[in-house]
């Protein structure tokens, strides 16, 4: 993992992977996330002459890294699909695996992933398996240990902010 930049949240210091985009993939991002990473560029973009040295390099280094990803970002608005069940990307998904645990996940694209939160990317084991699926569909996942049943529960588009 590169330690691309360093988010102060209190006494906590938390590296933010820059995830690396495969070649021939496009950059998905809802509008939410884009939104995002605009304000932490313009954040960025105000502090620029705060610091000197490594902090402004590291500065520099992420602003770069934020407007090539920016450039290049196709921005899906997931509430085209609000009225269906089907599940594409922006989903908010609930399901079952095989020992009955419910689980929810929210795909997303790879500049919004947070697997703490249930954001995962669209390109994810998780989400291959759950896209295209709907609500009371069994999918199967591939995972390091086989392969598991997963049985869709609900499927949400929620209205984007803003």
């Amino acid at each position: 993992m590169n330690k691309a930049f360093v988010k102060e949240s209190g006494n906590d210091d938390t590296v933010v992977p820059l995830p690396e985009m495969p070649a021939g993939v496009r950059n998905y991002i809802t509008p939410a996330g884009y939104r995002r990473l605009q304000q932490e560029w313009q954040q960025l973009h105000d502090e620029r002459d705060a610091d000197g040295g490594p902090a402004q390099a590291e500065r520099e280094q992420r602003m770069h890294y934020l407007q090539s990803r920016l450039d290049m970002a196709e921005v899906v608005d997931p509430g085209i699909h609000e009225d269906g069940g089907r599940i594409f990307f922006g989903a908010h998904v609930r399901y079952e695996d095989e020992a009955g645990q419910a689980h929810e996940v929210h795909i997303v694209g790879l500049d919004e992933i947070d697997p703490a939160h249930g954001r995962v990317s669209w390109l994810s084991p998780v989400a291959q398996a759950l896209l295209g699926s709907e609500e009371g569909d069994s999918v199967t996942l591939e995972g390091p240990d086989g392969e598991e049943e997963l049985t869709v529960l609900r499927v949400q588009y929620p209205r984007q902010d803003g």
